[in-house]
């Protein structure tokens, strides 16, 4: 039988972004060039196998996987590392279910990605916000004095807590990782990192991995950032013991049947790292800092992570400039607008990217609102998540309970959670970010 085109509109669409020689300024950070050791394109088929004798198996892995698996650890310099073909959402629901396993309270930064609410749903956990002192729903600093009194308030109710952060968030600002993981530690409390887009600070000159500030466990996502394919990531723990933990959790969640071409792109990105990453991610920043330099007249940029590109302007009209000249950001929004840059790309890429930013004319960002005032905690995200909902639009929904959560991808950073009585600020924020509608409880169920 014939495959017609016009019946493969996904097929059509991807080989059309192929041909335009497009400047990805976007993940996965292979920027659409075969990676080193990883098959040609025409060889794909021939090897994607499943767990067959001498594969190995992921989640109990004892042979090549295992091994595998140690030389990242060793590169990252972490107790253990457990691979994920299920991306960093995998990782995050391990390390929460390791969480719920010690009966622990979650004091979170507000700024996390839905992937975080969903484990905490489904794992039934407790949830303290911590809220950022300066800043948006997406990106926003925080005090360390709110985490410490919020670890003294859970450790005097006699809970055990655990804190959760995303630090780079997706506008690339960085969290104190090692004040912190101090902090973390003085209360007996595990430091968990979403460290999803950045699993290339290793190799900084500095090294700013979380495992090397304190973190007790992170996820990395090697595809964001580095030469991998989408859903290759990484969970390290501080303690190798951890791993048999961590292996069991995974495959609570995890499909039983994980890509090994993705395994093996893991495995290609390991080795990248190992011979080259060092040199080539100083080489990426340095050509990063100088962009910055040579357009500081034309743009003004935020973000401390070296390798996010944020331009403080109105993203939608920037990127649609952008798009013109062949050129795809990662994310925009009236505020910002994000390219995202990689060792792989080429001095010639980063002086094509300077060329097409001085021929746009960039507007100036629309203010962000503060944030208003914590919403009432109507009931638990449980409950509300899977209870029966209904979809309103936004100006009928004040005073319901928000139900699961429906935030676009990027940069699936939720502004209500589940279970929050939704106010008239918090309606106008999500507005303000362009969503139209929202999931709430139906009434029947309160």
């Amino acid at each position: 039988m014939s495959l017609k085109k016009e019946n493969m509109p996904l097929t059509e669409y991807l080989e059309h972004y192929r041909q335009q020689n497009t400047l990805r300024a976007h993940m996965p950070g292979h920027k659409g060039r075969t990676i080193e050791n990883f098959p040609h394109p025409a060889d794909i088929f021939s090897w994607d196998i499943t767990e067959i004798n001498g594969a190995d198996s992921l989640f109990e892995a004892d042979g090549i996987l295992l091994e595998a698996e140690r030389r990242t650890a060793e590169i990252y310099g972490s107790g253990a590392c457990c691979w994920s073909a299920g991306g960093s959402t995998l990782c995050i629901q391990a390390m929460l279910a390791q969480m719920r396993s010690e009966n622990r309270t979650v004091i979170a930064a507000r700024t996390v990605h839905r992937a975080f609410l969903n484990a905490c749903i489904l794992l039934g956990l407790t949830v303290r916000w911590v809220f950022p002192k300066k800043g948006g729903v997406i990106s926003g600093e925080y005090a360390l004095q709110d985490f410490s009194d919020a670890l003294q308030a859970a450790v005097l109710a006699g809970e055990k807590p655990c804190v959760y952060v995303t630090s780079p968030d997706y506008l690339g600002n960085q969290q104190d990782i090692a004040g912190l993981a101090a902090l973390c530690h003085a209360q007996n409390a595990p430091l968990l990192v979403d460290n999803a887009h950045g699993a290339h600070l290793a190799f900084l000159k500095e090294n700013r991995h979380p495992m090397a500030l304190g973190a007790d466990y992170c996820c990395d996502s090697a595809h964001k950032m580095l030469p991998a394919l989408t859903g290759a990531a990484m969970l390290h723990c501080r303690n190798a013991e951890d791993s048999a933990k961590m292996k069991q959790h995974m495959q609570l969640f995890g499909s039983t049947s994980p890509s090994y071409l993705i395994m093996q792109s893991l495995e290609s990105c390991t080795e990248y790292l190992r011979n080259r990453g060092h040199e080539d991610i100083c080489r990426c920043a340095a050509l990063a800092d100088r962009l910055r330099q040579r357009l500081a007249g034309t743009y003004s940029f935020v973000g401390t992570e070296p390798l996010h590109l944020t331009i403080a302007a109105d993203g939608h009209d920037l990127a649609a400039q952008l798009r013109r000249l062949h050129v795809e950001c990662e994310y925009e929004d009236s505020s910002f607008l994000v390219l995202l840059l990689s060792p792989v790309m080429t001095e010639t890429e980063f002086d094509r990217l300077y060329t097409v930013l001085q021929q746009c004319t960039p507007k100036p960002p629309k203010h962000i609102p503060d944030l208003p005032t914590p919403m009432e905690s109507a009931c638990d995200m449980r409950t509300a998540a899977l209870s029966a909902w209904e979809l309103l639009p936004l100006e009928q929904a004040e005073g319901r309970i928000c139900g699961p959560v429906q935030v676009p991808c990027p940069p699936a950073v939720p502004i209500a959670v589940s279970g929050e009585r939704l106010t008239k600020s918090w309606l106008s924020l999500m507005q303000f970010y362009g969503l139209q509608s929202v999931a709430v409880v139906s009434v029947e169920n309160f």
